[in-house]
């Protein structure tokens, strides 16, 4: 079933790019402008936000109602949502590749020969990402549900959207600032605000909102993302040090290139000793890291328990968001489905912990 919807999603997003290709006319205003976004949005991927907004409506919705097809054309609003973030954080983050292809300020560089080609890139590449932005709100707006439901779902929607350009604010601040003034809970609040609200929490909390769930169900749907993006961007850092370029669809030198203050940073700077620290420091502080520098700091992070320490922290989020899930009121069908959509996201960490622990 998890198959058959997420096929259905990659075609409700052709469908879709087709009808804003014809009613807004981005072609015609240069072909550049449409073909990138199309080709950005029907890169494989996981489809996993649609997916878990999808299966948490069906969870909640009515038996004998027929499901709404426009619900497959609204659940696309989160991976257009997703991408919006995507493109401005690869901005942001100088990245060159994502999903295993350039960035989209990469290929949208090459689009006129200019003075400055990085410039132009990036310039055209924010308007991009601010269409799409604009979309994926036309996309929710297409499904047939109850008007009051609807609304509160967009609200929740937009909000989360703020929620989660506050999270890329704090993540850029983070990333200047002094290592030994950043504290574990600063790292988990940015997780928070800019991996779990709209990755997890939202498309959970909006199919069950859409589908009439109950209150208290919707509160325990937005604990259960909380905690599943924790552990999520807690194995991202990880994978983003101990995995290969190859596996992860970007460099695996980017995460300490950005100076990111991650989960195994912040634990590893507090616990190693003073004389460990400065070793440390000399490595993460270099302004380009090479393959040699990650072994070093790869090692140190293992010496310091700080690998360890994270997976932990993965595993515990993990046995509570079950315990959560496990008290939802939603049809057991789809209360399995979800729990098996979000346990395969995290084969990397265990993969790691086999291999290096």
């Amino acid at each position: 079933m998890i198959n058959t919807i997420k096929k259905q999603i990659d075609i409700s997003l052709q469908s879709f790019l087709a009808r804003i290709k014809r009613q807004y006319h981005l072609n015609l205003v240069n072909p550049i402008l449409f073909d990138s976004i199309k080709e950005f949005t029907l890169r494989e991927g996981k489809r996993i936000r649609p997916l878990l907004l999808i299966l948490s409506y069906k969870g909640y919705c009515q038996t004998k109602k027929k499901l709404n097809r426009t619900l497959y054309s609204a659940s696309t609003c989160m991976e257009l949502l997703h991408n919006f973030m995507l493109i401005h954080d690869d901005i942001i983050d100088r990245s060159d590749l994502r999903r295993g292809k350039p960035t989209l300020h990469k290929l949208l560089s090459k689009a006129v020969k200019t003075d400055n080609q990085d410039k132009l890139g990036f310039d055209l590449s924010i308007v991009a990402g601010d269409i799409i932005y604009a979309l994926a709100i036309d996309a929710f707006l297409s499904i047939k549900e109850h008007p009051l439901r609807k609304e509160r779902a967009l609200k929740y929607f937009i909000q989360t959207a703020v929620f989660t350009a506050m999270g890329e604010f704090v993540d850029t601040l983070h990333g200047v600032e002094r290592i030994d003034r950043i504290r574990e809970k600063d790292v988990l609040l940015n997780y928070t605000l800019k991996t779990a609200r709209y990755t997890f929490d939202c498309p959970l909390v909006i199919g069950a909102i859409l589908a009439g769930a109950g209150e208290n169900d919707i509160k325990k749907l937005s604990q259960l993302g909380l905690l599943i993006g924790q552990a999520f961007q807690i194995q991202d850092d990880i994978i983003g040090v101990f995995d290969s370029q190859k596996n992860i669809g970007k460099s695996i030198l980017s995460d300490l290139s950005e100076f990111k203050k991650t989960i195994l940073v912040c634990h590893a700077y507090h616990q190693l000793s003073p004389k460990k620290k400065k070793i440390f420091l000399r490595y993460f502080s270099k302004p380009k890291k090479n393959y040699q520098d990650l072994v070093a700091i790869r090692k140190i992070f293992i010496q310091a328990g700080s690998l360890e320490y994270s997976l932990q922290a993965i595993k515990k989020r993990l046995t509570q968001a079950k315990n959560t899930l496990n008290t939802l009121k939603m049809k057991k069908l789809y209360r399995e489905l979800i729990e098996k959509s979000l346990l395969t996201l995290f084969k990397h960490s265990a993969y790691i912990a086999d291999k290096y622990i």
